[in-house]
This record gives C-alpha cells, sequence and structure tokens, in this order.
C-alpha cells in the first residue's frame, strides 16, 4: 500500500469517527476532545523537550489529566478557563526555580499546557450537546477542510509568490486566496442547508476563520520547525501527527468560540451563531 492509500484510508477513518462522534455531542464528543488535547500535548512535548530535561518530572501531564478529568465531566467554562490559567502559572512558576535550560523547557512545557487545553476546551464547549452546537461545529469543519482543500489545489494550479517561505516553503499567495475563497463558499452552504439566517454575519465569520485556520497551520510549522521536526508524530498513516492534522482547526476552534463567548456566554457560544 503506498502512502497517498494510506493518506485516503486514515483521512476517510477519521473523518468518519469525528463526524459519528459530533453527531452524537455530549460525553462521547467530550471524550474525543480530550483525547485530541492528550494527544497534542504528547506531541508537543516529544517536539518541544530536550531528551535530558526531566526536572519537572510528570508535573505538566499530572496537571492535564487534572484538566481532562474536568472537561470530560462537563465543568462550566468558568472553572475550566480557571484551571488553564493555574496549570500554565504552576509549569512556569516549578520552571523557573530550575536551571535556565530546565526554565525554557518549563515556557515550552507551559505554552504546550495552554495550546492543547484550549483546543479541547474550545471544541467542547461549541459542541455542547444541543442543536445550535452541532451546526457550529459543521459549519467550522466545513470552513477550515474547505480552506485546506482549496488552499492546496490553487495553490499548486497558480503558484505564485510564497506566502511565509522561511515558515512553510510550500504554502503560495494565491493558495492562501484561494483557500479563504473556498472556506467561505462552504461555510455559507453548509449555514444555508442548515437554515441560518444570518448568511452575511456568517460569511464574515467564515472568513475570519479561515484566516485564523491558516494563521494556525503556519504556527505549528514555525514551531516544528524551531524544533528541527518535519513532522509532529507518526501516529496518523500518510499524515504524520495529530498537531499535523488538527492545526487549523484548533485555531480556528478558538476564534469561533471566542466570538460566540462574546457574543452570547462562554458555555454556550453557538446559540447565538446558530439559534435553534
Amino acid at each position: 500500500m503506498n502512502n497517498l492509500q494510506l493518506r485516503v484510508i486514515s483521512a476517510v477513518v477519521l473523518a468518519v469517527v469525528t463526524l459519528g462522534l459530533t453527531w452524537l455531542g455530549g460525553l462521547p464528543f467530550r471524550l474525543l476532545c480530550a483525547a485530541m488535547t492528550i494527544l497534542i500535548f504528547y506531541e508537543w512535548t516529544r517536539m518541544c523537550r530536550p531528551v535530558a530535561a526531566t526536572g519537572l518530572g510528570l508535573l505538566p501531564e499530572a496537571l492535564l489529566l487534572v484538566f481532562v478529568g474536568a472537561l470530560v465531566a462537563g465543568l462550566p467554562a468558568s472553572w475550566l478557563l480557571l484551571l488553564v490559567a493555574v496549570m500554565v502559572v504552576v509549569t512556569v512558576v516549578v520552571a523557573s526555580m530550575h536551571q535556565t535550560s530546565m526554565h525554557q523547557t518549563g515556557q515550552w512545557d507551559a505554552s504546550g499546557l495552554a495550546y492543547a487545553a484550549i483546543s479541547g476546551l474550545s471544541l467542547a464547549l461549541l459542541r455542547d450537546g444541543d442543536h445550535s452546537g452541532l451546526v457550529a461545529i459543521l459549519f467550522l469543519f466545513a470552513v477550515v477542510w474547505a480552506t485546506d482543500i482549496a488552499a492546496y489545489f490553487v495553490g499548486r494550479a497558480v503558484g505564485g509568490p510564497k506566502l511565509a517561505p522561511s515558515i512553510s516553503p510550500g504554502k503560495t499567495q494565491s493558495g492562501a486566496l484561494g483557500g479563504a475563497v473556498g472556506g467561505v463558499v462552504a461555510g455559507l452552504l453548509l449555514a444555508a442547508a442548515a437554515g441560518a439566517g444570518n448568511l452575511a454575519v456568517l460569511g464574515v465569520v467564515a472568513l475570519v476563520l479561515s484566516l485564523v485556520s491558516q494563521a494556525g497551520d503556519l504556527f505549528e510549522s514555525w514551531v516544528k520547525r524551531r524544533h528541527n521536526r518535519k513532522d509532529s508524530g507518526t501516529l496518523i498513516p500518510g499524515h504524520g501527527g495529530v498537531m499535523d492534522r488538527v492545526d487549523g482547526l484548533v485555531a480556528a476552534a478558538f476564534a469561533l468560540y471566542v466570538i460566540g463567548g462574546i457574543s452570547a456566554t462562554a458555555d454556550h457560544p453557538a446559540q447565538w451563531l446558530f439559534p435553534a
């Protein structure tokens, strides 16, 4: 089986599992978010920790497990956000008590805790357990997946100036523009099919999510380049690691969560975007 076949099969399996758990919502979807949080932090630490960096012991992992338990239990957003802040502060403080190299490792661990936890939190609270949450997540998927696909094909077909050659040499400005257009079109089609009435607003939201998704992709590329890694991991056959697949998604999920949280509530951010 060649690499292309592996990519296609693994992508189909991931899409089916993800969409199935998204449809169920509630505890099944929170468990998916919890697993993703753990895997993101695992890959982050494998990239960013020097082999000899053991001064923090299992403190970051223990803190993350506490957060994952709270996420699965369905604690309110205020408690989850407070827990994220506490995890980051504790990690930074403990790391600062060690030598310089450990302090630097602790900063990366603290950043990884925030990145992984906010990723899981945003997706879990966006989905919640109602129809609005389901539409919000499907809208997010449509925008991000269409952005990736359109950016790839437009970039290959048109080419032109590179978007950020020092970070990700393969990405082009034409691909970024094509991805943004594709993301907006897909988002609007999904919203219209779901019966949403505020299409003009959702078009702007889709554009923001598409741009943030591409920025999230570049951010992960920067982290990998900073630590001389080609992929974040090897868990997904033909694709690399979990972070390689969800970098744009989790960035866009956080943006959508912030937009919905400001406009509605932190616990039910999808209510304003997609009223039941």
